[in-house]
């Protein structure tokens, strides 16, 4: 999400976590108990102008509160939709938070945004987890949309098949190296069907060249993996360029729900530490 890929002076979430889709499942429950001692849980998305996309993320919070019983948990978005985040971390003035966004890799946004948020809250205390991706969770969740989408297990070997594994895109590196990743997890899920990194802006390729570079090697049945929070304009773009099926956005799926817990806990447990606002505040 986002372009650019200015990195802050001062210390960022942490990068992802290694992609091993055999590896076992982080369970839900973490290491800090729920109750009133326990920091706020900020899951931060992007915003959208479809209405659908705010909703589809209040359904999926809410599968963390079944998983999480008293973690508060809220949604906050960088823009486009109420509440935005600078006016939840006000109502938390005075209390521990932890930001997990609801994006896929590193870039501007996890990179600039949150920290630049979180710094012009200094009576906050916050820490920034690390985003969703890539993770085997995601991976997860990605198939099991796949799979409803009408994919077969033997898709994963047929010589005619491929997949697009379509996100927002950013102009930083690390983000791109992030998604890649992602699609080496889902390809691996899959039965190892080629899987092409695909974005709807700032990046190349874009879904219709995926989609054509996958042709020009004889995979004509292509699926487009839609690896969106949300339906909206990019994910809509996404799946309309699949010239076989398209995968819905990930929602409330409840592997997400699960990842997000499982960042959360991973950042109290340390690997993120405290975002030192006045450091970040003047960062570019």
């Amino acid at each position: 999400m986002g372009a650019g890929g200015v990195t802050p002076s001062g210390p960022t979430a942490p990068g992802p976590v290694p992609l091993n889709p055999a590896a076992p499942r982080p369970l839900a429950p973490g290491p800090v108990p729920p109750g009133p001692s326990a920091p706020a849980l900020i899951a931060v998305g992007h915003g959208s102008r479809d209405p659908r996309a705010a909703a589809t993320l209040l359904r999926l919070l809410d599968r963390v509160r079944e998983l999480r019983p008293g973690l508060d948990v809220r949604l906050a978005h960088i823009e486009l939709n109420a509440p935005l985040l600078t006016d939840t971390l006000a109502e938390l003035a005075g209390q521990d938070a932890v930001l997990v966004p609801l994006l896929f890799a590193r870039g501007y946004h996890v990179k600039h945004d949150l920290p630049a948020a979180t710094a012009a809250a200094p009576a906050v205390r916050a820490r920034i987890a690390a985003p969703l991706g890539p993770h085997p969770l995601l991976v997860e969740a990605l198939a099991d949309r796949l799979a409803e989408a009408g994919w077969v297990p033997e898709d994963g070997t047929s010589p005619s098949t491929g997949v697009v594994l379509a996100s927002a895109g950013s102009r930083d590196p690390e983000s791109a190296a992030d998604i890649r990743r992602i699609a080496a997890g889902l390809r691996e899920r899959l039965g190892g069907v080629p899987v092409v990194p695909a974005y709807a802006s700032a990046a190349a390729p874009t879904v219709p060249e995926a989609v054509r570079a996958l042709a020009a090697r004889g995979r004509h049945r292509v699926a487009v993996a839609s690896c969106f929070t949300a339906p909206g304009l990019f994910a809509g773009r996404a799946a309309a360029h699949a010239p076989w099926l398209a995968s819905d956005p990930l929602g409330a799926h409840p592997a997400l729900a699960r990842l997000i817990l499982h960042r959360y806990d991973r950042s109290l447990a340390g690997t993120a530490a405290p975002t030192p606002p006045r450091e970040l505040a003047t960062s570019r």
